[in-house]
């Protein structure tokens, strides 16, 4: 499993020679100036919620690609009236999709389209694909539901927000990890603007001193599992 950090929230998963896109945000971004958007390949597009930040980039990346959009009903429902392709899900679902086993899992957040229309309930993503495991909690506080994932999930890697302000900070995160039975993280969410900028040194320095790994890709960088 091979996951690419495109900025922001956005990231690219490669597992079992299929590609996920989640949350693309890129066109936007002035730092992921450097990602050639039209080149990312898609066969599925996964999205938390509705936020612009989260969406931008949606239709343009599923119509170079063909690929499905996955997310909440009425997320999934609003891009399939766009003429795309799509798969709804709702809180506590699974699917075997040919890249694994994905559930749609819990968020505390909201969740509305940039004109102000319903976007459905945040939520977060388990993947259960190519014998590793990732939990991306998309935007989310600190939520004791978290502590239900490890229950039927070990996880490899979880992929949490960090910047604070309209997320969970870093020593949310720490908990979280805590919470997920994992030591492994990749923080996300952070930077991009002023609202969410973190000290980097800092926020490795805490998870280090709570026995855990805090991982900051460089926006184009990957890591394998």
């Amino acid at each position: 499993m091979k996951i690419t950090f495109y900025g922001h929230a956005s990231l690219g998963i490669e597992v079992n020679g299929v590609h996920l896109v989640v949350d693309p945000f890129i066109s936007g971004n002035e730092k992921a100036a450097s990602v050639a958007i039209d080149e990312i390949k898609a066969d599925y597009i996964l999205v938390t919620h509705a936020h612009q930040d989260h969406i931008l980039d949606v239709e343009r990346i599923a119509k170079n690609t063909g690929a499905v959009v996955v997310s909440n009903f009425e997320i999934a429902s609003h891009f399939g009236n766009k003429g795309l392709e799509m798969h709804p899900m709702n809180h506590g679902g699974n699917w075997d999709f040919e890249f694994g086993k994905l559930k749609y899992v819990n968020a505390i957040h909201t969740s509305s389209f940039p004109d102000g229309s319903y976007g459905g309930q945040p939520g977060g993503f388990v993947i259960e694909g190519e014998h590793k495991n990732i939990y991306i909690a998309g935007d989310t506080a600190l939520t004791w539901d978290m502590k239900l994932i490890p229950i039927q999930t070990k996880l490899d890697l979880a992929i949490l927000p960090i910047g604070d302000n309209f997320t969970m900070g870093v020593d949310d995160a720490i908990i979280a990890a805590n919470f997920l039975e994992c030591d492994k993280v990749l923080g996300y969410h952070y930077d991009t603007f002023g609202y969410i900028e973190i000290n980097h040194e800092e926020a490795k320095r805490k998870f280090y001193e709570s026995n855990k790994d805090l991982m900051l890709l460089e926006i184009g960088e990957s890591l394998e599992l």
